[in-house]
């Protein structure tokens, strides 16, 4: 379902919007999908790197301890 909506926007920025694509509510919508798109990605991204810095330093003591069992005397 669709919902009409009004939104001002800086007159050079409708310029540009316009040169792109005239069909300006489908350029805005698929802007505005993308950037959301663009907001989980991020959001995964930081809590991926969260749970990667939780289990970095056991990771890095386990690959530590095979290396050194892995030497020669």
């Amino acid at each position: 379902m669709r919902v009409k909506t009004s939104i001002t926007l800086p007159k050079e920025l409708l310029g540009k919007l316009d040169r792109v694509d005239k069909n300006r509510s489908a350029l805005l919508e698929r802007a505005a999908r993308a950037y959301l798109l663009n907001l989980e990605r991020q959001a995964r991204d930081r809590r991926d790197i969260e749970m990667i810095s939780r289990v970095v330093e056991r990771l890095n003591r386990k690959a530590k301890d095979t290396l050194d069992y892995q030497q020669l005397p």
